[in-house]
């Protein structure tokens, strides 16, 4: 079969060539042997022919494959699926499918707020408000505060609940206490040097007890313990080396305690934070308790002045006067006590300038036990003892200086 066209073929001409109706050979006109659908779809396709060819566009070789009406152009374009890609793959990939978000959905309950800073408790009154919002806009109700007896609380946290400052003084018993400890100290060194050692061991031990217990370490029997070794230590060498040695007996005392509190505090199994607390908390409470014996090495008359002086000082001090008006009022009772006591001695009117250093040094020292809610037993340890240890370096450098 030849591939040329038949004669009388013109894909450019205008107007078909003419033929007999229902000739095989011209396309447009059915043939007489199709069935009934077949002839009815022929005279369809003739009747547009024929119109087409009155319009002077009717090309019968486009008449003989009828294209679908969307069809635009001639020939079909080759797809993807005709001709596939050898790299692509034969079978698309499956399309995630995206869902659509799901609304939350709130629980349809009542909420009501127990008071500040407490979770809500559900199945109470206070629904939802209108307009279906969340429990977060719900307004919650808050329950009346408790009534709380606050002359029935410790005096640390009364002061908490009242917003006042975290400095609490001792009181009047512990200064009465001080007081006393003061007027042993001055007899013990007016009768002797063993006289005076017995006061000042209990001062060294409730040195060195009240410290840790103002650090807020308690139990502390190892640390405890460890301090007043060493303050007894320190009173054995005073007394074997002589007072004239007493700085070599203090300060070297004083080293080998802060080496052994190290060593003790490298042993612990605690954390790195609570070791280096608890080393810096030994280290104080075996420096204050060995400094205490300053009273065992300063002149008898150096030591009475000043005790007494520290404790008319804290006397005066613990009376209900406004803060400034009873540290003047204790600082001028420290002087008058040290000029009143520098007459019986031989330290005479400079007896005046030891009490008044003395005073200060105790005034310190009840500062530092009054910090930060101090517990009652803080009161009675360190309130009691730190104003006579605080005291014991100026009563032994004074007493060297003016005597």
């Amino acid at each position: 079969m030849s591939n040329q066209p038949h004669e009388g073929y013109d894909p450019y001409r205008q107007q078909g060539p003419q033929g007999p109706q229902g000739s095989p050979g011209y396309p447009g006109y059915p043939p007489q042997d199709l069935p009934q659908g077949h002839q009815q779809q022929g005279h369809q396709q003739q009747g547009y022919a024929g119109q087409a060819q009155q319009q002077g566009w009717y090309d019968p070789a486009a008449a003989a494959y009828p294209q679908q009406p969307h069809a635009q152009q001639p020939y079909p374009q080759p797809t993807h699926a005709q001709y596939p890609h050898p790299q692509a793959p034969q079978q698309p990939y499956p399309q995630p499918q995206q869902q659509a978000p799901q609304a939350q959905q709130y629980p349809q309950q009542s909420w009501q707020g127990a008071g500040p800073g407490q979770p809500m408790a559900p199945g109470a009154a206070g629904a939802h408000p209108a307009g279906g919002q969340g429990p977060h806009t719900a307004t919650a109700t808050a329950a009346p505060p408790l009534a709380v007896d606050l002359s029935a609380l410790p005096a640390n946290q009364r002061a908490r609940l009242e917003g006042r400052s975290p400095v609490i003084e001792p009181g009047l018993q512990p200064a009465a206490l001080t007081a006393g400890l003061g007027v042993l100290l001055a007899g013990g060194a007016a009768l002797g040097t063993y006289a005076l050692l017995l006061p000042l061991v209990v001062l060294q031990a409730v040195t060195a007890a009240g410290w840790f217990r103002l650090n807020g370490m308690w139990p502390a029997r190892q640390g405890i313990a460890l301090a007043f070794l060493g303050a007894l230590t320190a009173d054995i060498v005073l007394l074997v080396a002589g007072k004239e040695h007493a700085p070599a007996a203090i300060l070297g005392t004083l080293g080998v305690w802060v080496l052994l509190s190290l060593v003790l505090q490298l042993r612990s199994h605690a954390d790195p934070d609570t070791r280096m607390y608890g080393l810096m908390a030994s280290v104080a409470s075996a420096a204050l308790s060995i400094i205490a014996a300053g009273h065992l090495a300063a002149a008898p008359d150096a030591v009475t002045v000043g005790a007494l002086a520290v404790a008319a000082a804290i006397l005066l001090r613990a009376l209900p006067l406004p803060t400034a008006a009873s540290v003047a009022v204790a600082l001028l009772a420290a002087a008058g006590a040290g000029y009143a006591l520098g007459g019986v001695t031989d330290l005479g009117t400079s007896g005046v300038w030891l009490g008044l250093g003395a005073g200060a040094c105790a005034l310190i020292g009840h500062r530092v036990a009054s910090y930060d809610y101090p517990s009652r037993f803080v009161h009675f340890t360190a309130g009691v003892a730190l104003p006579l240890t605080a005291a014991a370096p100026v009563v032994w450098i004074l007493g060297r200086a003016l005597g």
